[in-house]
């Protein structure tokens, strides 16, 4: 297959800043969260940033973690990356959207979690993470002029990890120009026992080139971004990422017309995926190559109504395009032709929406939405690494039969998402609000969920992003699956301190989740069983709260002084059985006192988790004890410099990760310990320093 690709454009700009360093200029940055921000870290990565705002994560690679919102994770969250949609092509999930990104890169962020507005976008239940790269600082001159740059760098003690940031920019009255890259690596951190935690080892890079150009009732924004992925470990799967190669183009463009407002938007993104192993802490031999593709097309009219309303339409096209082969291995049973996992999948979306919101009248303010979508898939034909007979055996191995099966299938599937949100707030008084919300959300089917199709052991173990061990079987026939989800919040705003109390609440029709089809066991104890399981809907309902305060316990000649205390709480169930769902988040406290005077900014942070004691029984997810973690970060501004020295885990607590998964890593360096949780972070002392330029 001819392909084009557009970063031989800018591969020589990407090669230069290769071993130079960048960082996001602090004073472009947009942060804008449903909760509270804090400043600009110069040590945190940014799945530390929306760790802070509440939201969880699915641990994997280094960068490669899948993001939890409200106990709903991977691509049922629906990340946009400067409005782009996009896939994990990779069985595992190992390149999901927020590894193409890296914190300096990031301008603005928001996080809308359960009762998003459709406008925001569709196929998820869970809501939706909008990342914003672009801040084009235009100047007054009509001559385009140097505008700044920022080069910074940090090391983290546990694991020596190495971030280098760089990023530059020049700017006149119309034209805006810049590009940010960074470096980023560590080898594998050790525990809170001092232990080294195998395969978390990993190595990174990424670049973006970008110009935007405006005149008076219009702008355009372009953008051109490569990541290269030598290596990433992956401590809960049982393969590695042994190189991930991406190359995107992006066009957003809004226009004045009269009284409304217009924005399309084009991007494209091609993702050269490999599987297999690197380093000595995880060997083997098993190389997997994946090729994916995705585009976007949307249009959005913002109109104004004459009773003062907004009315949003819009639509769009998505699609993503996927092959997934794992080549033959001479001299073993991984032969003697390639397995074909998918064969030119093909996920295409077409959306259209509308939106009404209504300015504030008598306190209340309204917003309502809905969306349509048509969904479809399809994939061709695939083959096992043999058709032959299993030696000793009257009958042929399961994946041969598997795929014979497969192929005889119809593949094509069609499926009708509709998406529809209400909203209602209410200020009293200043001081007192009140939002309430009700949604249905759908989504529908990956490619993985509905076209993975092996029956062995080690074709089942390939599939699934959960960490758990587990080997997956697809499904064809699953249907897409719909959130109902009800949420109220109450906010007080006083002078000296502020609270709110938010409940939500999920019925799941026709969830996409597991039942046991057999069983294995690698191992000569029984602390080595896992299950194979197939992919199916159930009815499931997810019920959470959140409790936040913030009091302003001093602003004098000392500086200003804040506490402030989170309190998260989820409780999940199967209708069918009243199982525990995978990955749910046990009850978690985090206390915050944060100091600031003038340029120095320190925060002292107290993070408890209860012990996990509810788990999915068909996924053997294992239980894990309470604990918790004391961090503190300290932060001085002095001209153009900033340093900041952060411990994390001060203590040095062991803790085994809730949401980890297993630790396949261990297992495989000695089978005797089955598959144990995946260990958190030890002590480490973090250094940043920053120069703006």
């Amino acid at each position: 297959m001819n392909r084009f690709y557009p970063h031989l454009i800018i591969l020589n700009l990407a090669n230069f800043f290769t071993s130079h360093v960048a960082a996001v200029e602090n004073d472009i940055e947009i942060i804008e969260i449903t909760t509270h921000s804090a400043h600009r870290s110069l040590t945190a990565d940014l799945e530390e940033r929306l760790t802070a705002e509440g939201v969880n994560f699915s641990a994997a690679g280094g960068v490669s973690s899948l993001p939890v919102v409200h106990g709903l994770m991977g691509d049922r969250v629906q990340v946009l990356v400067d409005g782009a949609a996009s896939a994990a092509a990779c069985g595992n999930q190992m390149n999901p959207p927020l590894s193409y990104v890296s914190a300096n890169q990031v301008k603005g962020l928001s996080v809308l979690p359960g009762v998003s507005k459709v406008s925001a976008g569709g196929d998820n239940i869970a809501g939706v993470i909008e990342v914003n790269t672009f801040a084009p600082r235009f100047s007054e001159s009509p001559d385009i002029q140097w505008a700044g740059g920022n080069v910074s760098y940090h090391h983290s003690s546990n694991g020596n990890g190495q971030n280098i940031d760089v990023n530059a920019s020049g700017a006149s009255n119309t034209w805006y120009v810049s590009y940010t890259g960074n470096r980023n690596k560590a080898q594998s951190f050790k525990n809170g026992n001092g232990e080294r935690v195998l395969d978390t080892l990993f190595k990174a890079q990424n670049h973006i080139a970008a110009i935007s150009y405006r005149d008076d009732n219009q702008r355009i924004d372009v953008k051109l971004t490569h990541q290269e992925i030598p290596y990433q470990g992956f401590p809960n799967q049982y393969m590695d990422m042994t190189d991930n190669n991406s190359t995107g183009f992006l066009a957003h463009y809004e226009k004045e017309l009269r009284e409304s407002m217009l924005e399309a938007h084009a991007s494209w993104h091609d993702i050269e995926h490999e599987m297999g192993f690197f380093t000595a802490e995880k060997s083997g031999v098993m190389p997997m190559d994946t090729a994916g593709q995705d585009v976007t097309l949307k249009l959005k009219w913002s109109l104004p109504l004459n009773s003062g309303a907004t009315l949003i339409v819009g639509q769009g096209y998505f699609s993503t395009t996927l092959d997934d082969r794992w080549p033959a291995v001479a001299g073993t049973m991984m032969g003697p032709d390639d397995y074909v996992n998918i064969n030119n999948g093909k996920r295409q979306r077409i959306a259209a929406y509308a939106e009404w919101t209504q300015p504030e009248k008598e306190g209340w303010r309204y917003s309502a939405g809905a969306r349509v979508e048509r969904v479809t898939t399809d994939t061709g034909e695939v083959q096992a690494y043999s058709s032959e007979q299993m030696s000793g055996m009257s009958m042929m191995n399961a994946d041969s039969e598997a795929a014979m099966v497969f192929n005889q299938q119809d593949r094509s599937q069609a499926d009708i998402v509709i998406d529809a949100t209400l909203l209602a707030e209410r200020t009293f008084e200043e001081q007192h609000k009140i939002e309430m919300g009700i949604t249905r959300k759908n989504r529908a089917p990956n490619l993985y969920e509905r076209y993975s199709w092996g029956r062995g052991i080690m074709a089942t173990t390939m599939i699934g992003w959960y960490g758990d061990g587990n080997g997956y079987v697809g499904n064809i026939d699953l249907k897409p699956e719909t959130a109902l989800t009800a949420s109220a919040k109450y906010s007080y705003d006083a002078t000296k301190w502020t609270a709110s109390a938010n409940v939500w609440y999920t019925d799941l029709q026709d969830y996409i989740d597991v039942e046991v089809l057999d069983s294995f066991n690698s191992t000569s104890t029984s602390a080595g069983n896992r299950n194979i399981l197939q992919i199916t809907n159930l009815d499931a309902s997810l019920l959470g709260a959140t409790l936040s305060t913030t009091a302003r316990l001093a602003e004098n000649s000392t500086g200003k002084w804040l506490l402030s205390n989170v309190l998260q709480w989820q409780k999940d169930e199967r209708k069918n059985s009243e199982d525990d769902l995978y990955q749910i988040i046990p009850l978690e406290n985090v206390m915050t006192l944060s100091h600031e005077k003038n340029n120095w900014q320190t925060r002292l942070e107290w993070r408890w988790i209860d012990s996990k004691n509810n788990i999915d029984i068909r996924r053997l997810e294992n239980e894990t004890n309470a604990y918790s973690l004391l961090n503190i970060a300290t932060q001085l501004s002095w001209q153009n410099i900033a340093i900041e020295v952060a411990v994390n885990n001060m203590l040095d607590e062991y803790f085994q990760q809730p949401l980890g998964g297993v630790n396949v890593a261990a297992n495989k360096a000695n089978s005797t310990l089955g598959f144990p949780q995946l260990d958190g972070r030890g002590r480490s002392v973090d250094i940043g320093i920053s120069y703006r330029f």
